[in-house]
């Protein structure tokens, strides 16, 4: 079986739900008590596309507008994005409207983009319409999802669908050296990382769903 390696990124605000996304997709697990991240954190997970085995580099930034300046950092070189709102938020469906207008700008211009609103579980308090996603979507050339991190709704479907998107043809640089350079680029700005692997902190963190 082919095996390729791929780094994907997770843009949007704060409390939209990124971590979340990411440890249900990785670990099928939900916490209502994850941390903000803080700089960027990263997780791997392999996928099976054909007769390809796909593994993705995930990498979850931080939503904190403290944080914006550094987001060019982890989105450089990556081949995916998941951009994503909260749908009880408008802001966040605004702010997710501006990652998309950075990336292509600053970031590789064929790298594909899936939009996702998170929280369907929270439906009843909407605030973001399926139809008006869905319309800007189309007219951005971008995949969409509605998920929920606490249920597992349609998490897997964004990442194996741009998985099946990502070119076969490509040859990344080694995730090691990836690692190694933001590493380096995170000390020179004094950030952090969490680690999604160790338990979460007990301090709660409200509607990160």
């Amino acid at each position: 079986m082919t095996s390729l390696k791929y780094k994907l990124v997770l843009l949007g605000d704060s409390s939209v739900g990124k971590s979340s996304l990411v440890l249900r997709f990785c670990n099928d697990r939900y916490s209502e008590y994850i941390e903000p991240t803080i700089g960027c954190s990263f997780m791997n997970h392999n996928v099976d596309v054909g007769d390809c085995e796909v593994k993705l580099q995930i990498w979850d930034t931080a939503g904190q507008e403290q944080f914006y300046s550094l987001a060019p950092m982890y989105y450089r070189g990556a081949k995916g994005a998941v951009i994503v709102y909260d749908i009880t938020s408008l802001e966040s469906f605004e702010r997710a409207k501006d990652w998309v207008k950075e990336l292509r700008n600053q970031g590789d211009p064929l790298a594909k983009i899936a939009l996702v609103g998170n929280k369907s579980d929270l439906d009843s308090t909407k605030r973001v319409d399926d139809e008006l996603a869905q319309n800007y979507a189309n007219k951005s050339g971008l995949l969409f999802f509605e998920t929920s991190a606490k249920t597992g709704m349609g998490v897997k479907d964004v990442f194996i669908a741009l998985a099946k998107m990502l070119p076969k043809n490509f040859i990344p640089k080694s995730i090691k050296t990836e690692i190694i350079e933001n590493c380096d680029n995170e000390k020179k700005t004094n950030s952090q990382k969490i680690d999604l692997n160790k338990k979460c902190s007990k301090k709660k963190k409200k509607n990160c769903c």
